[in-house]
């Protein structure tokens, strides 16, 4: 039986440390999404509040 449980105990081990990439994996992604959230409105904020009276089209 030493052999079978040498096995679970891998598999277990396995199981958990793919639960733990996989849980650190959202909450990363979480972080980002929330991260760019507040750069949009940032930039939102940094926008002037009415469009400026001059308009001109720039040629390249």
């Amino acid at each position: 039986m030493g052999m079978m449980d040498s096995i679970a105990s891998s598999y277990m081990s396995m199981s958990a440390a793919s639960l733990a990439q996989n849980y650190a994996l959202a909450v990363t992604k979480m972080q980002m999404d929330t991260t760019e959230e507040l750069a949009l409105q940032e930039l939102q904020e940094m926008l002037p509040e009415a469009p400026s009276p001059y308009s001109f089209d720039i040629r390249v």
